[in-house]
């Protein structure tokens, strides 16, 4: 890897840590806070503001974000988004030891399984070179599509029985998607950066990138209050890290392993993943018990 890979990497690192603990921060605010109400989205601004672990929280939020724009503007996106899914594993950690929240086992072994699945994709990326910015808009479209349709489905889950014991998690799970669909399409935009701002301002993906990441926002803090703080966290970063690492193969051709040894070590990377998501939710009876 080059010195620009190199530094994207130690700062996708940097904003790992800080997106996890700007998320305990944002639910410990959130929780005491009104019931998240899209159609009145001022009002929930207005009381979740009045929290000053939320403020706390969003303020770290927004420099592990920085972070984190930073790094796929310098490094490939599933690159990056393996190595930032790593932070996953100091969430509980974080959790259970600065927050007082309560880590079950249940919650250990999928922290634990996914951050090493994405740990092994990481490990099994071939050699790369350049940020891997360039994309065709038909393939952009289409993956975007398919991530908003997903996130639809998670949002209207809930209001089926037997999912609703589960809507913190779901919600989380769509806040995710949204913040990976709202990710690639900034990756997009770093590739327009040598044209100049005026292209940036130009490019009708900066609307998509704007408009899902507020929506991710407003769907992340309302999973956050409906659900507990390692499940919800994990299901969010969990679902925002596939969707990246998914979209730096689909959308900007970022390449797999090159042997089949490394494809089945990425195979079985995300048979962990999917694992991990199984295992996150706390079940409904011991949420009743």
């Amino acid at each position: 890897m080059n010195l620009e890979i190199q530094i994207g990497i130690a700062l996708a690192v940097l904003g790992a840590v800080g997106t996890n603990l700007g998320a305990l921060c944002k639910h410990r605010g959130a929780c005491n806070a009104p019931l998240v109400d899209i159609r009145r989205p001022l009002s929930t601004v207005r009381h979740l503001l009045d929290s000053r672990w939320f403020v706390i929280g969003v303020a770290v939020a927004v420099a592990a974000g920085l972070l984190h724009f930073a790094a796929i503007a310098l490094a490939p996106l599933s690159l990056v988004q393996a190595v930032l899914a790593g932070g996953v594993v100091l969430l509980a950690v974080i959790a259970e030891r600065f927050f007082g929240y309560p880590v079950g086992t249940r919650q250990w072994w999928a922290v634990s399984l996914s951050g090493a699945g994405l740990v092994l994709l990481a490990v099994t990326f071939p050699s790369l070179h350049g940020s891997h910015s360039r994309f065709a808009a038909s393939a952009m479209i289409a993956f975007e599509s398919g991530l908003m349709i997903i996130s639809i489905l998670l949002l209207l889950g809930p209001r089926r029985e037997k999912f609703r014991e589960h809507r913190g998690v779901l919600f989380g799970a769509a806040a995710g998607t949204l913040f990976g669909l709202s990710d690639v399409t900034v990756k997009a935009l770093t590739g327009e950066l040598s044209a100049g701002p005026l292209a940036i301002l130009a490019s009708p993906w900066l609307i998509v990138a704007i408009t899902t990441g507020i929506a991710a926002q407003y769907t992340a803090v309302r999973a956050l209050q409906e659900g507990d703080a390692v499940p919800v966290i994990a299901l969010t970063g969990l679902a925002a890290n596939v969707s990246n690492i998914a979209g730096g193969v689909i959308v900007f051709g970022d390449p797999l392993a090159g042997s089949p040894v490394g494809l089945c070590l990425q195979a079985l990377a995300f048979l962990m993943i999917c694992a991990a998501a199984l295992l996150a939710p706390t079940p409904v009876s011991r949420q009743q018990a």
